[in-house]
């Protein structure tokens, strides 16, 4: 029970965790093996400056798409004076005007796009102020922990160096004296041999070592992948439609086309909201990492202990598998599942079905990932 109880700990024992002095050594060998963060800032940077290239594309097409509302315009003013002509319909102003309208969106599209994305950007500058506040802390949480299972583990190679020793000495003094000794001796020798046997076989860490930086490394890009799939989802969505909007536009103009246009900001809207939830839902997950980053603190804390490391409480650790609790990890996973939830969340504040379906494909996608990464870390 009482391993038990050390094991899983209580929701506030990780409160009491004091904090770790990291040198810049470690630090900066942190850094180059696991990146500068949670998210890697260049990949980060390389993603906010790809989405800002994608307004310089805007006219690709404009010119075709102004030659076809020409034609559009043509038509709907032959159907509209067909009408008047044969007494179907009155002259009516206002519905004559909406292909001049149409026809200015067109011609002044860079102006318009940026005034339909103005407040989507507002969202994302706010969430990206509150996620990167947060990850500073987390970062820093990141290095105290990491400094703290080196010293761990180097604990757990200082025993099971003293247990090889004592192995030697023991086998060299068994070789020579055993035929001497009386069987009282030998059972008290059992006694004593034995426990340094199983802790000799208990503390072989190295496998341990392996696994733990496996598992974390495979739940940390697992998270950093599903981040930038979703980045990386808007940039293209962004693109196309503000490539191949000017045709929306246009073909808007014809009455069996009227709600192409609607649509088309209805879809606009939703992928542009895509960074600003996203930068949301990175924010909360950051709120369960801090929880677990100073959770396994404490219980690192605790297994080094303020006078020395606890010998028994290492050997309860070393038992594990991997030199981790594992908090750590199934935080990672879940802030990985979560972001792709961002397209559908931008779908209920802006209803449209086209974006659900284009990223229902990356959905599917990320079920599978999830599901390897679940058999990955059962395994």
């Amino acid at each position: 029970m009482q391993t038990i109880s050390f094991l899983t700990g209580t929701a506030g024992f990780f409160m009491q965790s004091n904090p770790v002095q990291v040198p810049d050594s470690f630090k900066d060998t942190f850094n180059f093996l696991q990146g500068n963060g949670v998210y890697e800032e260049g990949m980060m940077h390389f993603l906010k400056q790809m989405k800002s290239t994608i307004w310089t594309h805007y006219d690709a097409f404009i010119a075709d798409a102004q030659a076809l509302s020409a034609i559009f315009m043509l038509i709907f003013f032959a159907i509209k004076s067909y009408e008047m002509i044969s007494g179907d319909k009155r002259l009516e102003i206002m519905p004559l005007l909406r292909p001049f309208g149409l026809a200015m969106v067109i011609l002044w599209w860079p102006v318009f796009t940026r005034v339909v994305a103005y407040p989507e950007e507002v969202v994302e500058v706010r969430t990206a102020a509150l996620f990167e506040g947060s990850q500073q802390n987390i970062n820093s949480l990141r290095m105290q922990r990491a400094k703290l299972m080196v010293e761990v583990a180097d604990e757990l190679l200082k025993v099971q160096a003293e247990t090889e020793v004592a192995s030697k000495e023991a086998d060299s003094w068994y070789e020579h004296a055993w035929e001497s000794v009386k069987s009282s001796v030998k059972e008290g020798f059992s006694q004593v041999w034995n426990p340094v046997v199983e802790m000799r076989n208990r503390l072989q860490i190295g496998l341990q070592l392996l696994a733990t930086s496996l598992l974390e490394t495979l739940a940390i890009w697992i998270l950093r992948i599903s981040v930038y799939v979703i980045f990386i989802m808007q940039i293209i969505f962004s693109t196309i439609l503000i490539i191949l909007g000017p045709f929306s536009v246009a073909a808007s103009i014809l009455p069996m086309f009227r709600d192409s246009f609607s649509t088309w900001i209805a879809r606009f809207v939703s992928v542009n909201l895509y960074s600003g939830i996203g930068f949301l839902v990175m924010y909360v997950a950051s709120l369960f990492q801090h929880y677990a980053l100073e959770a396994e603190i404490s219980r690192y804390q605790e297994l080094l202990g303020p006078s020395g490391a606890s010998m028994e409480k290492l050997g309860w650790f070393a038992a594990n598998g991997v030199l981790s609790f594992g908090m750590v990890i199934i935080t990672f996973i879940i802030g990985a599942l979560t972001m792709f939830t961002v397209p559908s969340i931008s779908t209920w504040i802006v209803s449209t079905s086209g974006v659900s379906s284009a990223a229902s494909a990356m959905g599917s996608g990320a079920s599978r990932m999830g599901n390897m990464a679940t058999q990955a870390m059962g395994g």
